[in-house]
């Protein structure tokens, strides 16, 4: 018996749900399984037809025992992630039927490639990976870890995006050049349908095209 938990039951987890069901049961030769909503706390007993248990109902199992954690916040997927690792808990990673991923591509464990997602050729992406609905990276991309794109994401070729970064729904990142990648800094945020032309720092968020830094006015 295969016991796999997706972690967390709000919206995005109950998108990837069908995903990963259609996953799980298009693999030949799986043995008998379960997929199931993991969360840390709630008295809900099932979502859309599937039983949801605690963490710690998932970690008592005696299955072997696999997930994917469909949750935007970074720190919570990371933490959790180190968690389940160390419970000995293997990570899975989703591809809905109709995303691609072309040629010589890496990527990590734990991704999760919704609808109509496009990766091309020579990406190299980290682990717990996000790529909403119509999404695409080009070629010769390096992604980080536990990287977020919201639905519609633009990545063109030859873009350095660092661990934590979140890139908002419809932004657009043009493409680098070989010798001067275009590079979104660790933990940084690009806002909803941004235009990104060039690097952006570390922890920054930047909204609007071309994409600048967000200053926040003080109160008059």
């Amino acid at each position: 018996m295969q016991l796999y938990g997706i972690v967390g039951a709000g919206g995005f987890g109950r998108e990837v749900m069908p995903v990963a069901s259609h996953m799980l049961g298009m693999t030949e030769g799986l043995p008998n399984y379960e997929i199931v909503f993991v969360v840390e706390f709630g008295d809900t007993t099932s979502i859309n037809g599937h039983r949801v248990i605690t963490v710690e109902e998932f970690l008592a199992n005696p299955a072997e025992k696999y997930f994917n954690i469909a949750i935007a916040d970074y720190p919570t997927r990371e933490r959790i992630a180190k968690e389940l690792i160390a419970q000995g808990a293997i990570p899975f990673s989703i591809h809905a039927e109709n995303s691609m991923s072309l040629s010589a591509n890496e990527i990590g464990a734990g991704a999760i490639l919704c609808p109509y997602v496009l990766i091309t050729a020579n990406a190299k992406i980290g682990q717990f990976f996000h790529a909403n609905i119509y999404s695409y990276v080009a070629h010769d991309c390096q992604i980080g870890d536990f990287v977020t794109f919201a639905p519609n994401v633009h990545c063109n070729g030859r873009v350095v995006i660092e661990d934590y970064a979140y890139i908002g729904t419809g932004a657009i990142i043009k493409e680098g050049s070989p010798d001067k990648p275009i590079i979104i800094g660790r933990g940084a945020v690009v806002g909803m349908g941004a235009v990104v032309t060039k690097s952006v720092a570390p922890f920054t968020t930047v909204v609007g095209n071309p994409a600048a830094p967000l200053v926040k006015k003080s109160a008059s």
